[in-house]
């Protein structure tokens, strides 16, 4: 499936924001056979007001025969706040981490980047990962971010930082396009594991729990919307759970 998918924010949004979304997108298309994911009808494309500022939300998703579910949201508040937001859900037969990227960027400055392949096994990451994911992390970023009270969910590889100038910026980017190669290339290798079903459904509900504790998320959509549609978009969009 070819990505034709036109974001009506996107060309608005910061830069790097613009390029972090194409590598998602290229490197999904280029490892990964794509299919539509359907969202709800009223939540692929939402807009709203944040403190009297337009608030625009705009998801694609989409599946394959690894992944249950790849979302990618943009958000864009006002003038100034720009986001970008993606994870990818693995199918049940198949015991892979999480992968996760998000980007917050104010007034043209990034305030927080964060990528992850987050375990859903308690005994961690696959070997496969670990050894490619060696010295990975926040090394070379010159302002390292410490993790939410919930961060223990993430790798040892994790890396949550705010990137200082263009450098950084690239790195970051590469960073995500590296980790996410490696997690497609992983996914179209690995064999199938139906009889782990349960152990890997736990695993992916562990994360989910503790990402739906983003009280930040929660509260600004609490404010642009209500805390019954918050509640829905966070458990139906963001990080919905499935036994499928």
């Amino acid at each position: 499936m070819s990505i034709t998918v036109k974001y009506s924010i996107r060309q608005h949004q910061n830069s790097v924001i613009c390029e972090l979304a194409d590598i998602i997108e290229e490197t999904w298309q280029h490892h990964l056979v794509l299919s539509p994911y359907n969202l709800p009808n009223d939540l692929g494309y939402v807009e709203s007001r944040l403190e009297g500022e337009r608030l625009v939300i705009e998801n694609a998703c989409y599946q394959t025969p690894e992944f249950r579910k790849l979302h990618l949201e943009l958000a864009k508040v006002g003038p100034n706040l720009d986001i970008l937001h993606c994870v990818m859900f693995p199918r049940l037969e198949y015991g892979l981490p999480m992968f996760g990227c998000d980007i917050v960027c104010g007034r043209g400055q990034i305030s927080a980047a964060v990528v992850d392949l987050s375990p859903t096994n308690p005994n961690g990451l696959p070997i496969a990962y670990t050894h490619a994911l060696k010295g990975k992390g926040t090394n070379g970023y010159s302002h390292p971010r410490e993790l939410p009270s919930w961060g223990h969910i993430f790798s040892d590889y994790c890396c949550f930082v705010k990137p200082i100038g263009p450098q950084e910026n690239h790195r970051f980017l590469e960073q995500v396009r590296y980790y996410l190669t490696l997690h497609c290339k992983q996914a179209v290798a690995m064999t199938p594991t139906p009889h782990k079903r349960a152990e890997i459904l736990a695993g992916q509900r562990n994360y989910c729990t503790h990402q739906q504790q983003n009280d930040k998320t929660r509260r600004i959509l609490e404010k642009a919307f209500d805390p019954v549609w918050a509640e829905r978009y966070m458990k139906t969009v963001l990080f919905d759970l499935s036994e499928e």
